[in-house]
């Protein structure tokens, strides 16, 4: 009887850090969605104050992108650089709990990619190897099939694909660019963001006609429902590059 109670205990104690962690993954999907920086502020610190967060690779993965989001577009710029090395160092720590977390390997990779416009041109061409290394694993783990999955490993093809298109060493690579763009807008074609990296990528080719079709179709789309805020942003700067192509 005395090892039943014990069991229930532990069953009920899962139970409820199982619906934790639903309710603040819900709660970062919202406030992404929105780009509320108030409410992100306060939804790290609710995670950061649990006793579990170091023994749990889910939780260390929803607040390295808690990070990852609040140091895009939630922080100064003088903050910016420190918030996304917290990213990385929590995304970090999730992979270290669990090499098969998908969504930590494309936080880890982002944050990377995000911090190397703050180093020198030597030391950010040393983070490539870092990138990659993450990223490909976030490919290759995320699953398609399930819906988060499907999502970060879209987010993963396109960090990939601007690596590509924009990292001049070992040398650009535009057709691999394009063909990791088109995959992640085959997973999530409801996702214009895309289409505004394809009109950048088609810009460097030169090919400016495909690149302007881009831009007009970002103005064109429907927002993904949970990414909301970065399709406004996206609307902005394919405004911006149709008058540029005038």
């Amino acid at each position: 009887m005395r090892y039943a109670s014990i069991s229930l205990i532990l069953l009920i104690t899962a139970l409820l850090f199982a619906s934790f962690e639903q309710e603040v993954n819900l709660s970062f999907y919202e406030i992404r969605r929105d780009r509320d920086a108030v409410k992100m502020e306060q939804l790290i610190g609710a995670i950061e104050a649990r006793t579990e967060l170091k023994s749990n690779s889910r939780l260390l993965t929803i607040l390295a992108d808690c990070y990852l989001e609040y140091g895009d577009w939630g922080v100064p710029e003088k903050l910016k650089e420190k918030t996304l090395e917290q990213a990385r160092k929590y995304a970090e720590e999730a992979i270290k709990l669990d090499s098969k977390n998908g969504r930590a390997h494309y936080v880890a990779g982002a944050a990377i990619g995000r911090l190397a416009q703050y180093k020198g041109i030597v030391q950010s061409l040393f983070m490539l190897g870092d990138f990659d290394k993450y990223i490909n694993t976030a490919i290759s783990l995320l699953d398609e099939n399930d819906e988060e999955g499907r999502l970060y490993k879209t987010f993963a093809l396109i960090a990939s694909g601007m690596r590509y298109r924009d990292v001049p060493w070992p040398l650009y690579n535009y057709k691999k660019s394009e063909e990791l763009l088109l995959k992640a807008l085959e997973l999530t074609p409801n996702y214009p963001n895309i289409l505004l990296e394809l009109g950048y990528l088609y810009l460097k080719m030169n090919q400016r006609e495909k690149a302007k079709e881009m831009f007009r179709k970002v103005l064109e789309s429907e927002p993904h429902p949970w990414l909301i805020g970065a399709h406004r942003e996206a609307m902005k700067d394919a405004q911006g590059e149709l008058e540029k192509l005038k």
